[in-house]
């Protein structure tokens, strides 16, 4: 099973590792320096600002991207906070459903590409819906590189993602998008709370559903409901 996450726009402060590099996935460690490279010239312009999508009060993020190739590192599972990774809550987990983590999500990033959790990178800012000169459409330019490195993992993939980074990869039929419904209305903030709940508890359950319908089963015994339509799982709140 692979459970696919967003980053989040919370992140830690940097970390005390040492510069980037031998991250998972290392086909991808050449575009990854490309769209590198591209962030920080894009931080250095006039309007960085509104080519990267910030407000003036985000200005002081363009100093982290600044400072990317030489940046103390953290591991992805500790970078990233906000509401979903609260409620994945990762230094809970037991050291079974740790291990489990580690070897099934994956975070999906605009300067990254795809991140395992133990991956260490420093804090930056870089949404996916950017279209980053010269290198295009993030989300574009990382889904021809992405796509045949994820096909060759096997399991039922768990779509937690919002559709800025789904865009990126489409696992295709056996991949289930998880939606969150509150009197049959989609919930934004609830809705990554939930994500990263129900994320936490297949985690901690030692299940691995092999296809929707066993997520289904798995998701209801852990007291979900749930109802699923075509490759989308909604959970329902009450």
């Amino acid at each position: 099973m692979l459970i696919l996450l967003p980053p989040s726009e919370g992140k830690a402060a940097a970390g005390d590792g040492p510069p980037v590099a031998g991250l998972s996935f290392p086909k991808l460690d050449r575009p990854r320096k490309r769209v590198l490279n591209a962030l920080v010239r894009a931080s250095r312009r006039r309007d960085a600002l509104d080519v990267l999508g910030l407000s003036p009060g985000q200005a002081p993020e363009l100093a982290k991207n600044l400072e990317l190739q030489v940046a103390g590192t953290l591991p992805a599972g500790e970078l990233y906070t906000g509401v979903l990774y609260d409620n994945l809550a990762l230094g809970g987990l037991s050291p079974e459903a740790r291990a489990r983590a580690e070897e099934s999500v994956l975070i999906f990033s605009g300067l990254w590409g795809v991140l395992r959790l133990a991956d260490r990178i420093p804090p930056y800012r870089l949404a996916m819906g950017v279209t980053l000169p010269p290198v295009g459409p993030l989300a574009a330019f990382w889904r021809p590189l992405v796509t045949p490195e994820l096909e060759r993992l096997p399991g039922l993939v768990v779509d937690m993602r919002s559709s800025a980074y789904a865009a990126a990869w489409r696992p295709g039929a056996r991949g289930v998008s998880v939606r969150v419904l509150k009197g049959g209305k989609v919930v934004s903030h609830m809705a990554k709370a939930t994500r990263g709940e129900v994320a936490r508890r297949l985690l901690e359950s030692g299940h691995t559903p092999e296809t929707p319908d066993e997520l289904v089963k798995t998701l209801e015994d852990l007291g979900y409901r749930v109802t699923l339509t075509g490759g989308r799982l909604d959970v329902l709140l009450p």
